[in-house]
């Protein structure tokens, strides 16, 4: 049996929230939602995500800021931007952040399955990529040599 992947979309906006995670579960996704940055890192706190689907403008805590908090404290999940504001500049630092996408608003519901899949493929190889220790070499030769 395959594992369903846990997708948290993160949307001030009501219906942008219930289509994205209807949209989701229709592609065998178990999705969560968050109104606001707050309610989303509250949410990581608790379970783990693959994917974070985030809007930059929202109440309390704009996305940027929870991108930055998301991939300090989680950095295996990936996160897909989705702006109704999209720039060049906020483009940019995104994906400077982490982000592995940026999408601006409309988005249809095959563009958010595209972005999603694209995440966990991303998600994948980087996990694969990753040593089987968690200890590094680095680390290893620090406490191996004589101090």
């Amino acid at each position: 049996m395959k594992k369903r992947s846990n997708i948290l979309v993160v949307d001030d906006e009501e219906v942008i929230r219930r289509g994205y995670a209807r949209t989701l579960a229709s592609a065998d996704c178990d999705v969560a939602t968050a109104w606001n940055g707050k309610e989303a890192l509250a949410a990581l706190e608790h379970k783990s995500y693959d994917v974070v689907l985030l809007d930059l403008r929202m109440p309390e805590m704009d996305g940027m800021s929870v991108l930055r908090a998301i991939k300090e404290k989680w950095p295996d999940s990936e996160v897909v931007v989705i702006t109704g504001y999209p720039s060049l500049e906020t483009a940019k630092e995104a994906v400077r952040l982490g982000a592995c996408d940026y999408l601006s608003k409309p988005v249809a519901p095959n563009e958010v399955i595209h972005a999603t899949h694209g995440a966990l493929k991303r998600k994948h190889w980087a996990l694969r990529a990753q040593p089987a220790s968690s200890t590094s070499a680095f680390e290893s030769r620090a406490h191996a040599s004589p101090a």
